[in-house]
């Protein structure tokens, strides 16, 4: 799924079902289905309901966001589960490095139909330079991204997850074929919640994101589905 596909940049965004109950879930669905291009289920959500929940989220084409990280051969293995759900996007840490992420993109390659994109999550976005250096990282976060997305692009990831922070920093240095997936946006006035690094969404489709991720100013809003809409415009007249 290329983003260049899309009809209309409204078709970019991604909305993240953030909960548990597949009644919630499949309403969420439904009201924002006819405003974005995918739907995100994450841990949450798969954690409750597993890979049968996620039938009930067939408006539009999957993005699983399961962040795996682990040894080779297990994240392979989940990897490989996760293709009868057919996502079109699948998520693992880049952390988990070369070798993990080397054992993913031959699981998937193993796709009867279309393989999903392989997304590399870089440094979440409720991390800033302060939480990385309690971690023992140093330096800031973009130096940090920018040594994950190298060492996931190498060896065989898609695209990238990273805010969209460091969207621009990844352009300059690694062109336009990487896929960037950006989460942690927020609509002006909205709270941030446990995000550091935010930003607004037609902001972030400027500075070069192909996919924002838009979860609680949507699923929390009053009315999902006009939250969704005026995003949707936001975005298309960016």
């Amino acid at each position: 799924m290329e983003p260049n596909a899309a009809a209309s940049l409204s078709e970019r965004l991604i909305v993240a079902l953030d909960t548990a109950d597949p009644a919630r879930a499949a309403m969420l669905a439904q009201a924002v289905a006819p405003h974005c291009g995918l739907l995100k289920a994450g841990l949450e959500f798969f954690v409750a309901n597993g890979l049968p929940g996620l039938s009930a989220l067939s408006q539009r084409p999957l993005f699983l966001d399961l962040k795996l990280h682990d040894i080779p051969n297990t994240v392979a293995g989940a990897v490989r589960a996760a293709l009868a759900a057919e996502p079109r996007m699948l998520t693992l840490h880049a952390a988990g490095g070369a070798a993990m992420i080397e054992a993913a993109r031959r699981a998937a390659e193993q796709s009867a139909d279309h393989r999903p994109l392989l997304l590399a999550v870089t440094v979440l976005t409720s991390l800033d330079a302060a939480a990385l250096a309690a971690t023992g990282i140093p330096g800031s976060a973009t130096q940090h991204v920018l040594r994950l997305a190298r060492l996931a692009l190498d060896a065989g990831a898609d695209g990238l997850v990273c805010s969209a922070h460091e969207v621009k920093a990844l352009r300059d240095a690694l062109g336009e074929g990487p896929a960037l997936v950006v989460p942690g946006i927020r609509p002006h006035g909205a709270p941030s919640g446990d995000q550091r690094r935010t930003m607004a969404p037609a902001e972030a489709m400027a500075a070069g994101a192909d996919w924002i991720v838009v979860g609680r100013p949507i699923t929390s809003a009053a009315d999902p589905a006009a939250a969704a809409a005026a995003i949707a415009r936001e975005i298309n007249g960016a």
